[in-house]
């Protein structure tokens, strides 16, 4: 029997390519390749670039494909595989979020990439506010979604307690279809029933590079006493899923207490952990104002 996957994908990267988008291979160093959906055309430059950022449980185009047919017309959009999902790949061993931000870095300037705003989710929040930090140069603004600068003890501990797992691990890579469906319910404010065989085909087609992405999630938790709180030059929108159970809106608040001035917050109702993907309309609308505000305000600044 095909795996839904199988079928999806092909069809999802021909839609790509239609909007104007091709996967890139990219060389950070020899062993150390990513993939990057890029725009198709060699100059893309008249238009701001927007780098889309993904969480743990899917590729980039995969986590992001709503997005990018509602920003290909306005920006040059970016999206990465990070180390060990989709097409990117390292035989290094650094498994740290300053190594994925860093070979993020690199590949877009690779790219031709000199100025952009990112956005992340989850994951790709925190190597995004890891890549502000390190290359202040490359990253304008960010606009974060259901993240936190860095994952310290005491926030990974308060989320985990809140969704019922021991482990980040336990949660991210699921091995049975059940325990698949049990990540999307959690991070999902009201996910519609699906059959049993596409959480099989789900678990068939996503979870690759275990043991690589179990050293990932072990890297990414920080004690609180080893974390001090950056200062970023950047705009930081925060735009989160008001029922997101695992960075609540507590959560949200602190961040944004922790960004100081230059950081604003919205919350989207009935929406969760991916709120992308839950409520891509009004997401995007939010996503598409933000964005046009930082266009026009850095036209004022030029």
């Amino acid at each position: 029997m095909l795996n839904l996957f199988s079928i999806y994908k092909p069809i999802l990267h021909g839609v790509m390519k239609l909007a104007g988008m091709s996967p890139r291979k990219v060389e950070i160093q020899p062993g150390t390749v990513l993939n990057i959906w890029a725009p198709t055309t060699t100059r893309p430059h008249h238009k701001p670039a927007v780098v889309l950022l993904h969480g743990f449980a899917m590729d980039g185009i995969l986590t992001w494909q709503l997005q990018v047919l509602a920003l290909v017309r306005n920006y040059a959009v970016y999206v990465p595989d990070f180390l060990f999902f989709g097409g990117s790949v390292t035989d290094r061993a650094e498994r740290t979020v300053e190594f994925q931000s860093e070979c993020m870095a690199r590949g877009l300037r690779q790219l031709g990439v000199e100025k952009c705003t990112l956005v992340g989710l989850s994951y790709g929040g925190m190597v995004g506010f890891k890549m502000a930090e390190m290359y202040p140069d490359l990253v304008r603004s960010m606009i974060v979604t259901c993240s936190v600068m860095a994952l310290i003890e005491s926030v990974s501990n308060a989320g985990l307690e809140r969704i019922g797992f021991p482990t980040w691990s336990d949660f991210l890579l699921p091995k049975t279809p059940k325990a698949v469906k049990i990540m999307f319910d959690t991070a999902s404010y009201k996910l519609p029933n699906l059959p049993t065989f596409v959480y099989k085909d789900i678990l068939e087609a996503m979870f690759n590079n275990r043991k690589e992405r179990h050293e990932l999630l072990e890297a990414l938790v920080t004690s609180d006493k080893a974390f001090t709180i950056p200062r970023y030059p950047q705009k930081i929108h925060l735009l989160w899923g008001e029922k997101d159970k695992i960075f609540d809106m507590e959560t949200a608040h602190n961040l944004k207490e922790q960004v100081g001035e230059k950081a604003t917050l919205e919350a989207i109702e009935k929406a969760g952990h991916l709120v992308n993907l839950e409520r891509p309309c009004v997401y995007n609308s939010h996503l598409k104002k933000i964005l046009a505000s930082l266009v026009e305000e850095n036209v004022q600044h030029n």
